[in-house]
């Protein structure tokens, strides 16, 4: 009985995580994951699951969910021909490395320091959504050789360390690179799953202490987590959308990138245990 009244907690909680998640991604661009890490990390901390594991538990589920959504946005996107295979095929490789590199880093490292990762990456990400140009650019085409060896496995690196899939650092990065922003994004879907099904395989065989782990977890997925919100998001995503085509998006993503750099400081201030 206790484990069913649990679990029907669980599950209200996550249905207003996951219908969040869904809107926002829908109304600015901007992926799940970025909303789904600190959300499962205070939602699972409520119903009494800490420990030093947590943050493995919140990037884990948060990058099952990208799978699904990632795809989804993909087949979408390359019916309308937005999808830039060539960038897709030559950063691939490097992005999947750098993704399971990120599984063996994250697995080592306790919550405190993955929530300061989170936190001043989050930061980053923060300041650029309210602070970047359209027109900023470090080059006419996305770079290869030497530029490239480098920078695709710090996309899958960074981007598993916070659990998000390829949006908040890949489209970025190709705008600056001089890539339309609709190939960006439907490009940086592409990058999503990349990064999202070699790093969630990872983190499957990441064991968690009976005491610190949610009903249904495999690993650090956690099933349930994983299931309502891929369902809310993909209800609730289209509203988001026409949401974005009734208003005008811009000043929300302002609002948005001071939301989302209080989150990133609350979870440094947790980091550091103040």
């Amino acid at each position: 009985m206790p484990e069913t009244m649990l679990l029907a907690q669980m599950m209200g909680l996550l249905l207003v995580i996951g219908a969040l998640a869904g809107v926002l991604a829908g109304l600015l661009g901007v992926g799940g994951g970025i909303v789904l890490v600190p959300a499962f990390f205070y939602a699972f901390q409520t119903l009494g699951y800490g420990g030093p594991q947590l943050m493995q538990l919140c990037l884990a589920t948060s990058l099952a969910t990208i799978i699904i959504t990632s795809m989804r946005s993909v087949l979408a996107h390359n019916k309308k021909g937005a999808v830039d295979w060539d960038i897709l095929r030559g950063w691939g490789p490097g992005i999947v490395v750098g993704a399971i590199v990120g599984v063996l880093v994250a697995s080592a490292l306790r919550t405190e320091a993955l929530q300061a990762l989170f936190g001043i990456l989050g930061m980053v990400i923060g300041a650029y959504l309210g602070l970047g140009r359209a027109e900023w650019r470090l080059g006419d085409a996305m770079p290869g050789g030497i530029k490239r060896a480098v920078l695709s496995p710090l996309v899958g690196f960074l981007s598993v360390l916070m659990g998000i899939g390829g949006g908040s650092f890949g489209v970025p990065l190709m705008s600056l690179y001089n890539t339309p922003i609709h190939r960006a994004v439907a490009t940086a879907a592409g990058f999503g799953v990349i990064i999202a099904v070699p790093s969630v395989i990872g983190f499957l065989f990441v064991d968690i202490a009976p005491e610190h782990r949610p009903p249904l977890t495999i690993g650090t997925v956690n099933l349930v987590a994983f299931g309502i919100v891929v369902a809310m998001t993909m209800v609730t995503a289209p509203w988001g959308v026409k949401l974005a085509h009734a208003m005008d998006p811009k000043p929300l993503k302002r609002v948005f990138a001071v939301f989302l750099t209080l989150v990133a400081l609350n979870m440094l201030r947790k980091a550091v245990g103040l």
